[in-house]
């Protein structure tokens, strides 16, 4: 496993965000749902795609904090133009189970 330094984590701007809407992204190459992700008054609203259809429906998204790197470049996605990476962790079967906080905290709210 490759080393960083903590300046290099400081780097990756991971934020907490609520879930405003998740729409089954019919585009997509892969089963993926468009997100609106509101990150607080700072950041604002954002887009992203995301392949967690195995373990989500779109209706029980809708609410749910999520943890997702801000300052990526954009990413055109078919016709979505992504603004941030939802993150989550690959299960057994290779299906990505969300992080989300386990507490409600302020929106924007950046993980260190």
């Amino acid at each position: 496993m490759e080393q960083i330094g903590f300046d290099d984590f400081l780097k990756v701007e991971l934020r907490v965000g609520r879930v405003l809407s998740a729409d089954v992204f019919k585009e997509a190459r892969k089963p993926a749902y468009k997100l609106h992700v509101d990150f607080g008054p700072e950041l604002g609203v954002r887009k992203s795609s995301a392949q967690i259809t195995e373990h989500y429906q779109p209706e029980a998204l809708v609410g749910k904090l999520v943890v997702a790197v801000v300052n990526f470049p954009k990413k055109q996605i078919g016709p979505l133009m992504s603004e941030c990476l939802v993150t989550g962790f690959h299960d057994q079967n290779g299906h990505v189970a969300l992080c989300v906080p386990d507490k409600d905290v302020p929106l924007g709210t950046r993980l260190l």
